[in-house]
């Protein structure tokens, strides 16, 4: 007979997840309800050189959000069959969340760039290996694979480089260019949606990431591997997007955002370093 968790009294369960899972509730937004009319009008007055810099960063966000959405359903197959009901609760909302910020990217290029261009000529070859690869590999791994060892390559791979350094290096571009010029509002106001969103993914992400190296220390040693074949692809991507556009516009800098992904990085693994408190 199946047993339901909702069915026992007296469960356990992790707050933090619950939390998380409450939070993400609370704060449901929808990219339709967004007014890109003052995009649209900023978009125009962009030189070409500008209007591509934002085709390429947009072009990478949708493929990436797209990718991380389909690549989330294995890791929520493996909370439940492993019971975690608090778990599942969050990562359902979780894949929500990932397929709005898809929507959200193909809304802006619909109404502000104008249709869909062929985005894929716009992906860089590091970020293919991410992607098209070792991220798909990863999580896809969990069907076969349920041990701490696959979860931790998993969460390593999504958590820490695709959502902890790319994202919020991406963000950190979107910022430099489109707050400091005050360019795009409804672009702007997605974006801090988005961010929100994905502060609390990455919080699940090292929650769970302590837990597990916690009960299980010798998967510490795949985190190690995905950190070391990753870190490169990651910093090779903003290599690769500045070195498409020579002149870089709007007065942003190759090793800004080089430095600010390797603190990033930097500023998580610290988070994994400190004691976990399993109670």
């Amino acid at each position: 007979m199946r047993k339901f968790a909702t069915n026992q009294p007296g469960r356990l369960e992790d707050d933090f997840v619950v939390g998380l899972y409450h939070k993400s509730k609370r704060n449901f937004w929808n990219p339709q309800d967004l007014d890109f009319s003052q995009d649209r009008q900023d978009w125009n007055r962009l030189s070409t050189d500008q209007q591509n810099v934002l085709l390429q960063l947009s072009a990478l966000f949708v493929g990436g959000e797209e990718a991380v959405t389909l690549d989330l359903a294995p890791y929520l197959l493996h909370v439940t069959r492993n019971g975690s009901f608090d778990e599942a609760l969050y990562v359902a909302t979780w894949t929500f969340e990932e397929a709005k910020h898809a929507e959200f990217f193909d809304h802006f290029h619909r109404k502000v760039v104008g249709g869909t261009p062929e985005l894929a000529l716009l992906h860089v070859e590091s970020w293919k290996q991410i992607f098209y690869q070792a991220l798909p590999q990863a999580m896809n791994a969990l069907q076969i694979d349920s041990s701490a060892v696959a979860e931790v390559r998993a969460l390593g791979t999504y958590n820490l480089i695709v959502e902890g350094v790319l994202a919020e290096t991406g963000y950190r571009a979107y910022k430099e260019v489109l707050e400091k010029q005050n360019l795009m509002p409804g672009l702007r106001k997605g974006l801090s949606y988005i961010q929100a969103d994905e502060g609390r993914h990455i919080a699940f992400g090292l929650h769970k990431l302590s837990k597990l190296l916690f009960d299980y220390p010798q998967a510490k040693e795949a985190l190690e591997d995905v950190l070391s074949e990753l870190i490169p692809a990651a910093i090779g991507i903003v290599r690769e997007v500045f070195a498409a556009h020579q002149p870089m516009p709007f007065d942003i800098y190759e090793e800004d955002f080089v430095d600010y992904s390797l603190r990033q990085l930097q500023h998580r693994s610290e988070v994994l370093q400190r004691p976990f408190n399993p109670n």
